[in-house]
């Protein structure tokens, strides 16, 4: 996988766009008095699997993983991300191929026949309904939830976000923003992390914590430093309520 110097510019990207379909703040939140937080890991890569995933399992802490299924490390190790769902983790949509757009600044690293801005919704479509079907004869799940590369979503003839959404129980980073935020953590230490989520308002109920690389990798945090940020969150569980993405995003309540 390419380095995606998309986020090179800040270490923290947070996501405001909403779907109009998306719930509102004032809606009642499970465990009102607590904050759902959303550990995700992008792009199938070996240090998720030898490093964060044990790190998890030490916890009993549950997160999602968003595979791209023609990265080596995920047809290389398919039964490792198989037996990750069986143990209660997420195997969630990346799509098929990972398409971003090329006209974004820095994004040389994007290739011509990937480049998003000449995709049709179609395509993206067919793909990341093709990317369901495989993940579900891995784990036999149905329901599952997407997180758009780049957090981009316009092709060249519309938004394939909107064509795909009921495909989906939730879509990362596409929450109203008044309920939920969102972080990447990119050469960051477990102290910036948790500054992020204390600083938050109470209105926040949400908060996506999206990593890739663990002590390896790109866009990479420290083994050590990714091991305290879970030690953070095991000690406050009376603060925390930590699942996956798609047990979080069934328990939303329904826009009226």
């Amino acid at each position: 996988m390419q380095i995606f110097s998309y986020f090179i510019s800040a270490t923290v990207l947070l996501l405001s766009t909403s779907l109009s379909n998306h719930v509102k703040a004032e809606k009642v939140w499970p465990n009102n008095n607590k904050v759902a937080i959303s550990l995700s890991y992008d792009d199938a890569l070996s240090s998720q699997l030898d490093n964060a995933l044990p790190a998890l399992n030490k916890r009993k802490l549950k997160a999602s993983f968003y595979v791209v299924p023609l990265s080596k490390t995920f047809k290389n190790r398919m039964n490792e991300w198989a037996q990750l769902a069986k143990t209660g983790h997420e195997l969630g949509n990346h799509t098929l191929f990972h398409a971003c757009k090329k006209s974004k600044p820095n994004r040389d690293w994007v290739l011509l026949h990937n480049n998003l801005d000449d995709k049709l919704v179609l395509s993206m479509v067919n793909e990341i309904t093709v990317a369901n079907t495989l993940l579900n004869a891995i784990d036999g799940q149905s329901v599952r939830t997407l997180t758009p590369p780049c957090g981009d979503r316009i092709a060249k003839d519309g938004d394939y976000i909107e064509a795909v959404k009921e495909q989906f129980v939730g879509i990362k980073g596409l929450e109203d923003p008044s309920f939920a935020r969102l972080i990447i953590p990119n050469q960051l230490n477990a102290q910036d992390i948790i500054d992020f989520l204390e600083r938050q308002p109470k209105n926040i109920k949400l908060i996506n914590v999206l990593f890739h690389g663990v002590g390896g990798d790109y866009l990479s945090i420290s083994k050590s430093e990714h091991d305290k940020f879970l030690d953070y969150l095991q000690a406050n569980q009376d603060r925390y309520w930590v699942d996956t993405y798609r047990k979080i995003m069934q328990a939303m309540p329904k826009q009226q």
